[in-house]
């Protein structure tokens, strides 16, 4: 399958006075990619974003979009690009469809009652075009703000942190809607986000980025190896289960978390013996449940000697 880059980040750096807010930041997104984007805070994320739209200036490195260069095109470029920045700001005692026409006026799309109709409709929002914005929970305000960004039918999306601050059911209604972007709109979404199992759960690529620099770059069945699995099980004597899993596994470190509760690192092949194992020995299992995968990647990662 070929594979078809929509953004090329080489070596950028951009410094605001001593401070050195991006180092050396690479990375390339392809098109139909949902990106992640990820780092801790004060990582450059929200920096290298701006530079990406041309809202600062890099101090070197370069960027390149669709081909493009920010140098000698622009405007065909940001033409092509739908965002949302920290949040969606709208007009409050406005409703939503009015809104749209705003901004749909304001950046020149083409657009009628209908089209704006069929995007509040696309974002779960068709039954309160009517309403005023003032009333909208945040959530909404968030898929209203998706609908903003597809006015003028781009090619690419980059959302800053849209999961922040909702509820669960928010973020599953974003996530689903991110996913949709991709599948249903055969857009290319660049998410920057801090909610780690999120971008598992969506993301088909991944940089982390900290202190200014590319750590790793990646598809994320990839860079996280769907067969080597964290489990923890949970058991009626976890101290007796940790030395019969010793005893057989001596290479396994096995931490025990509690009286009932032990937690490793295992092939997923291994799962089913290591359960039969247990219950040989007299000692039954409960539970077996993987933990969240990406965080302890983006934890180890992040902590290793390549960003000391």
């Amino acid at each position: 399958m070929t594979t078809e880059p929509i953004i090329r980040v080489e070596h950028l750096a951009k410094r605001f006075g001593t401070f050195e807010a991006v180092k050396d930041v690479s990375f390339t997104v392809n098109r139909g990619d949902v990106f992640g984007f990820l780092g801790p805070n004060g990582a450059g994320k929200s920096t290298t974003i701006r530079c990406l739209l041309s809202l600062i200036r890099p101090d070197a490195g370069k960027v390149e979009l669709f081909g493009k260069s920010y140098a000698n095109e622009r405007s065909a470029i940001l033409a092509n690009i739908g965002s949302i920045i920290e949040k969606p700001d709208f007009y409050r005692y406005l409703s939503a469809e009015r809104n749209l026409e705003i901004f749909a006026r304001i950046s020149g799309a083409n657009v009628g009652k209908k089209e704006i109709a069929e995007m509040l409709d696309f974002v779960g929002l068709g039954d309160r075009g009517k309403h005023k914005v003032k009333g909208f929970s945040h959530g909404m305000k968030q898929r209203l703000g998706i609908a903003q960004t597809l006015l003028h039918q781009p090619e690419l999306i980059i959302l800053d942190e849209p999961t922040t601050g909702l509820d669960p059911q928010g973020i599953v209604e974003i996530r689903n809607l991110i996913l949709r972007l991709r599948t249903e709109q055969n857009k290319t979404v660049v998410l920057s986000s801090h909610q780690l199992s999120e971008i598992e759960l969506i993301a088909n690529r991944m940089v982390i980025i900290n202190k200014g620099k590319t750590i790793v770059e990646g598809a994320v069945q990839d860079l996280l190896d769907a067969n080597d699995l964290q489990v923890r099980i949970e058991t009626d004597d976890a101290g007796a289960a940790k030395s019969v899993i010793v005893a057989a596994y001596p290479t396994t470190d096995v931490t025990q978390l509690n009286a009932r509760e032990l937690e490793f690192p295992v092939h997923k092949d291994q799962v089913h013996l290591i359960n039969q194992l247990l219950v040989n020995a007299g000692i039954p299992v409960h539970a077996i449940e993987p933990k969240r995968k990406l965080e302890d990647y983006f934890m180890n990662i992040i902590s290793s000697e390549h960003v000391a």
